[in-house]
């Protein structure tokens, strides 16, 4: 005889509306989401929304973010693979680039959003930037103190990662290349990891 359920949790209020959000957004696109039917969905009035988050902006940031902090959970366990330095910033460049070109193919919507925190530099895209580049600030200083990377000044090589990668891997660039064939684009990306690769281990910077 099978014991009593337990009952389940009740789910918090906010990730509640954000999994509404986040269908609306797909759904419907940025511009067409709309904080009342949101609450409507989840059984409240508009004004409570606001109680967790204070404008649209913020509740569709929210969304973005929550994709965001799995994307730097998977660039996390590439920099905390054992994998020699050299390999982790191509495999780290390559993971970076490739899923912000899935999205904008399967998920626009939520790229979008993604897109436009970047270029409005909204709170959501500062953190990621910030959580990034302490990504990219591990990895090289773990090739430095390893001696596969020569670099001598570790703010200019982590410029220097960001500055050469950004037609790969910042959203706008990707959105401006949107219908260039994927396969080109990759092989372009692949040379400039190799020179970033080159750089890194010469002790140019």
């Amino acid at each position: 005889m099978a014991g009593p359920q337990r009952a389940r949790a009740p789910v918090a209020a906010d990730v509640r509306l954000l999994g509404i959000a986040t269908e609306h957004l797909s759904r419907l696109g940025p511009k067409r989401v709309t904080v009342v039917a949101v609450a409507a969905e989840a059984g409240m009035t508009h004004a409570n929304v606001y109680r967790y988050f204070p404008s649209k902006d913020a509740l569709l940031d929210a969304v973005a973010g929550r994709w965001l902090r799995e994307v730097e959970a998977r660039l996390a366990g590439i920099a905390d693979a054992p994998d020699p330095a050299d390999d982790k910033i191509e495999r780290l460049l390559t993971a970076l680039a490739t899923v912000q070109r899935d999205a904008l193919v399967d998920e626009p919507n939520l790229f979008a959003v993604h897109l436009d925190a970047t270029v409005s530099a909204r709170p959501i895209a500062r953190r990621h930037r910030v959580r990034l580049r302490s990504l990219v600030e591990r990895v090289v200083e773990e090739g430095i103190t390893s001696g596969i990377f020569s670099a001598r000044d570790r703010e200019r090589a982590i410029a220097y990662i960001f500055d050469a990668s950004y037609r790969f891997t910042h959203p706008l660039a990707i959105q401006h290349d949107a219908e260039v064939p994927r396969d080109l684009i990759e092989a372009r990306f692949g040379a400039v990891i190799h020179a970033i690769q080159r750089v890194l281990r010469s002790g140019v910077l």
